[in-house]
């Protein structure tokens, strides 16, 4: 069965790629013609954009979503998303599911992937992490952001997930922002990533249902440090995965 199961889900990886790949093709001259458009309604319109061509992935995909906690943000307010990362699938469900116009700090070299790259470039703050200028750079962007009323979406693992642990240690960049800005923070846990796209695998698709939690709120405490932060936001987001995860 293991055997037979390795050979469809190759079958569905390659579906998967085409009805991924087909209407991002079609909204792509919408994506490059929105550059004309001042922040923060270009990116409004590209998540709006990027909504209507992942719910169209995830239909054809076999892919089921469920999102839960989207009530914690009050309308008026943008907060610092920080979000566990296991698997390729995250970004879709996480950048169209987070209420409003927001923005995902992202690794510089994917931008460079021909045509997807636009699109990759349109919806993220790009970051090269082995280049200290452009760390820094990266971290005045997303105030920015902040500043223009949009969520920031931000991966505190730094990249995926490919330990048995529930939670890689978390960098400091996401805390460190809430500090400075004065943004609250809403976790959020992605559930069952890993299962339909193995970090380990290589062209692996198994289509299943996704789960995304948003957590209530944490806000900076009086005289609390971010390294202080960090470690409150580790411990609530890691108990929660241990309790929800395969319920």
């Amino acid at each position: 069965m293991h055997f037979l199961k390795n050979i469809f889900a190759r079958f569905f990886a390659l579906w998967a790629f085409l009805v991924f790949i087909t209407p991002m093709l079609i909204i792509l001259p919408f994506v490059w013609l929105i550059g004309l458009i001042d922040e923060p309604k270009r990116t409004f319109i590209f998540i709006n954009l990027s909504r209507v061509w992942i719910k169209l992935f995830f239909c054809f995909s076999f892919v089921r979503r469920k999102y839960i906690g989207k009530d914690f943000f009050t309308p008026g307010e943008n907060y610092i998303v920080v979000c566990n990362h296991n698997s390729f699938m995250d970004v879709p469900i996480c950048s169209v599911g987070i209420p409003g116009a927001n923005r995902t700090i992202a690794k510089i070299s994917m931008s460079k992937i021909p045509l997807f790259g636009l699109i990759y470039k349109r919806g993220s703050v790009l970051v090269d992490r082995k280049n200290n200028e452009s760390r820094k750079a990266s971290f005045s962007k997303m105030k920015a952001v902040l500043d223009l009323g949009m969520h920031m979406c931000i991966y505190p693992e730094g990249t995926r997930n490919k330990t048995t642990n529930t939670l890689q240690p978390f960098h400091d960049g996401a805390f460190k922002l809430s500090v400075e800005s004065g943004k609250s923070i809403i976790p959020a846990l992605i559930f069952n990533s890993k299962k339909i796209i193995p970090p380990n695998h290589f062209f692996y698709f198994w289509p299943g249902k996704l789960e995304m939690h948003f957590l209530k709120p944490v806000s900076l405490s009086p005289n609390e440090t971010f390294l202080e932060l960090k470690e409150r936001v580790f411990k609530i987001m890691n108990d929660y995965y241990l309790l929800h995860n395969n319920q």
